[in-house]
């Protein structure tokens, strides 16, 4: 049987064969250095001039063509955008452009809460106005533009991409109307509002302004029945009786000095 290289028995004479990793080291090191520098890039507040003017070309157009690629190439011909300042300002193609959407429509929503007497609304009253305010944000001109946007975010290669916007929404909210938590509840509040957001916009993508408040005001009223509950539950917890320290009087007693027999 003829032998190959890759049967080639090395002789005793022969240094052992040892991989050249060196190249594949340095290739990892520029590759990664070139993510770093891209992403340094990317955030550069200049380049959300060019991310204003192809978001307002594909918002006239993502209604018909969807959150393509094909549609981003054409909203650059349209705003005579270079093609490489395009991938300098969204190096993901339309997802980036989507992110860039979300953080301006939170900005957008936090400027009506800081318009907005607060101070004179309940706790549900807050959060419900926020998430309205979140919603009139987009406008009602931009609701098929934001639906497709939508089901762009929920296919696999940018659902992480969807979650992590809506979350960011979420917790913008939280911030803006005080939230002081920071342990469990920080999550739990966020988690939940983030479900009635997502869950408020798939009605609102329907076209129903009323029947969206009507759904809101529900699921508003579906999470102040869950603060209440837990806040049963951690009262009822206070009372509970510590089991370690039960089982510890019962193995050494109460602590208290017995009396010496004389």
């Amino acid at each position: 049987m003829a032998i190959t290289a890759s049967h080639r028995v090395r002789r005793p004479h022969e240094a052992p064969h040892i991989p050249n990793t060196a190249g594949s080291v340095q290739r990892i090191e520029c590759e990664k250095e070139a993510r770093d520098v891209m992403n340094h890039l990317s955030d550069q507040p200049h380049l959300d001039k060019i991310r204003a003017a192809l978001l307002a070309a594909m918002l006239q157009r993502a209604a018909f063509e969807g959150w393509t690629a094909a549609a981003l190439q054409n909203a650059a011909r349209e705003t005579r955008t270079d093609p490489g300042a395009v991938e300098l300002a969204c190096p993901l193609g339309v997802i980036d452009l989507l992110r860039y959407w979300s953080r301006e429509l939170d900005r957008d929503m936090l400027a009506m809460l800081e318009k907005a007497d607060l101070s004179a609304m309940r706790v549900r009253e807050r959060v419900t106005f926020a998430v309205r305010a979140r919603i009139d944000a987009i406008g009602d001109e931009n609701r098929e533009a934001a639906s497709r946007a939508a089901a762009r975010l929920a296919t696999p290669d940018a659902l992480m991409a969807g979650k992590q916007l809506i979350w960011q929404s979420a917790d913008a909210i939280w911030r803006a109307l005080g939230d002081p938590s920071t342990d469990y509840n920080y999550y739990t509040k966020r988690a939940i509002l983030s479900a009635v957001l997502g869950s408020t916009l798939m009605v609102w993508f329907e076209g129903d302004n009323e029947r969206t408040d009507r759904f809101l005001d529900r699921r508003i009223e579906n999470v102040m029945q869950f603060e209440r509950f837990k806040g049963k539950v951690r009262q009822a917890k206070e009372k509970w009786p510590d089991p370690l320290a039960a089982l510890s009087r019962i193995r050494y007693g109460t602590g208290k000095a017995r009396p010496r027999r004389m």
